[in-house]
């Protein structure tokens, strides 16, 4: 039992869980871009939805579906930016 405890506290805080392997600049600049239009997807979804339909209150029921839909896409976008940035 001590072994384990051992193992388990001489592990730094800071350090990876899982193996990170190399990706090439290309691959991260792709996904980078699909981020990117994620993002510009998100808000010009919910600047058509908003002037189609005359309502930008955050607060009405019947655009709750717009509302989640830019949610789900600008989070992807904004994640996915961060996670494809180049690490210094």
């Amino acid at each position: 039992m001590a072994g384990i405890q051992k193992a388990f506290i001489a592990a730094s805080a800071f350090e990876a869980t899982m193996p990170e392997e190399e990706v090439s600049d290309t691959e991260r600049r792709f996904w980078f871009i699909v981020s990117i239009v994620l993002i510009f997807a998100g808000v010009g979804f919910y600047g058509f939805w908003g002037m189609t339909f005359n309502t930008w209150n955050l607060f009405e029921t019947r655009s709750l579906g717009a509302y989640a839909v830019t949610v789900v896409l600008l989070g992807f976008g904004i994640v996915g930016a961060l996670l494809t940035r180049k690490k210094p």
